[in-house]
């Protein structure tokens, strides 16, 4: 610490500064490791989160196509359908604005024809 070096010779002195020299060496080396640990996991943590990303980039364009694939499937089998709208049936149920919409049916009852 600096204290009661009043009795220490010129040369004991030098022999000290030379030990405080060497050990602060080896604590910078030792600290100048586990920085360069750290940053060679950090960065294959981000090259994982890298490559991470790319993949989930790339399923993300398929989704994407998929979606888009049937979306024109639904479109055209819409078209489809207003198309052979005179010839459906008058019982048959056409939903055309919301394919996943809710349909409601009610009862009632049956006119008798005189």
């Amino acid at each position: 610490m600096g204290e009661e070096l009043s009795g220490l010779s010129a040369n004991d002195l030098q022999n000290l500064e030379s030990q405080l020299e060497m050990s602060l060496k080896g604590v910078r080396t030792k600290k100048n490791q586990i920085f360069n640990d750290e940053i060679k996991e950090l960065n294959q943590k981000g090259s994982f989160i890298h490559q991470e990303n790319i993949e989930l980039h790339k399923k993300l364009d398929l989704v994407s196509k998929e979606n888009e694939k049937l979306q024109k499937k639904v479109y055209k089998a819409r078209d489809v359908n207003r198309g052979n709208k005179s010839s459906q049936p008058p019982y048959s149920i056409n939903n055309e604005d919301d394919l996943h919409a809710p349909t409601h049916l009610q009862l009632s009852q049956p006119q008798i024809q005189t």
